[in-house]
């Protein structure tokens, strides 16, 4: 006999949707999410290590620089690190496409609107320490580096 992984119902071996509850029984029942970190670091890390954490979102490179000498062996602020010098070195690169390209119209404004998405970007990674997650933020995780 096999069970149901979304309703715990047990099924007979040659089923192949749950009787209960109509769901396949070899699916599983929620999608986890790739981006998402937090089962990858200890419970008292995270809750030991959420303030520094905030740090390098809060502060930019002075919290980068506090949040690195304070880091120890704790893979928490590590990860957090990492993911707030992604967002530094973006906002840099942005900042110096815009300063050689500041003569045309387009771009300032262009890069004003990245600005505005990446503030906000950090203010959802600071929420997320806030709630214990370690996630890689929506645009920020595609880039390569600093893994």
């Amino acid at each position: 006999m096999k069970f149901c992984s979304h309703c715990g119902t047990q099924c007979e071996d040659n089923a192949v949707v749950c009787p209960a509850c109509n769901q396949p029984l070899n699916a599983a029942p929620f999608a986890l999410d790739p981006n998402d970190h937090t089962a990858e670091f200890n419970v008292k890390d995270i809750s030991d290590n959420k303030v520094v954490a905030m740090l390098p979102y809060l502060l930019g490179i002075a919290g980068l620089i506090i949040a690195i000498l304070m880091s120890g062996s704790s893979d928490y602020i590590k990860f957090h690190v990492r993911t707030a010098l992604k967002f530094t070195v973006v906002e840099t690169l942005l900042g110096i496409v815009t300063i050689f390209l500041c003569w045309t119209f387009i771009v300032p404004i262009a890069a004003a609107v990245c600005y505005v998405i990446l503030f906000v970007l950090r203010i959802i990674a600071f929420f997320q320490i806030c709630n214990g997650k370690a996630k890689d933020p929506a645009i920020i995780s595609g880039f390569g580096f600093l893994k």
